[in-house]
């Protein structure tokens, strides 16, 4: 793959407590990083977004189509000792956080397994790094705090899959990909996430005086 470093996914172990999930610093290959600044859907307002939302460049793309190849699907199956033959993908992006946003949560039982690529060329704030958590209530109690520069966090999602992080505002780029129970439900997601999108871009236009209520 040009684009992502599965070698090294392969050879990080599986973590299996508190829920299973592994981490792989610098997944996104070094030599293609700038590319991807570049290519990377220009998204101005928080929340998550189908991919096709915004445009974005050809080296995104890429990405994308290594992230739906069956040599991605099976490096999966093997490190999560899972089939996910006929299990639909659905891929979303993020831009911007908000201070609202990382709440610990487990994900939705629609939902299989959570990837989470990162693409932020730089961190320096404490905010904003994703935190693996033993219990639904306390942001410390974590068995691992993410770097979102370049990196994957993958996890299966239990009952017991708790993940947050401390407020941050301000960009943060990253890139989720999840393998669900059924198309339905990818295709009731998408729905929503385009109909947020459309209302968030109304109610922006609206506040910079695009828009005319009569």
């Amino acid at each position: 793959m040009r684009y992502l470093d599965l070698e090294a996914f392969r050879a990080t172990s599986l973590i299996r407590h508190p829920y299973d999930y592994v981490v792989v610093p610098g997944f996104v290959r070094e030599d293609v990083r700038e590319k991807i600044d570049a290519d990377y859907p220009k998204i101005p307002e928080r929340g998550t977004y189908p991919v096709r939302s915004y445009p974005h460049g050809a080296g995104f793309q890429e990405l994308l189509d290594e992230l739906e190849s069956d040599e991605l699907r099976r490096a999966f199956e093997e490190k999560f000792h899972i089939d996910l033959t006929g299990r639909p993908t659905m891929i979303t992006v993020r831009g911007q956080c908000a201070v609202e946003d990382g709440q610990i949560h487990t994900d939705s039982k629609k939902k299989i397994i959570a990837v989470l690529i990162y693409m932020n060329s730089r961190w320096e704030n404490a905010g904003g790094r994703l935190r693996l958590l033993r219990s639904a209530d306390n942001l410390d109690d974590m068995v691992a705090e993410v770097m979102p520069t370049w990196t994957l966090v993958a996890f299966r999602r239990s009952h017991n899959s708790w993940h947050g992080h401390r407020p941050f505002a301000g960009e943060r780029r990253v890139v989720q990909l999840h393998w669900v129970t059924s198309e339905l439900y990818r295709s009731t997601q998408i729905l929503r996430h385009y109909k947020s999108a459309l209302s968030k871009r109304m109610l922006g236009a609206i506040s910079l005086g695009r828009w005319r209520i009569s």
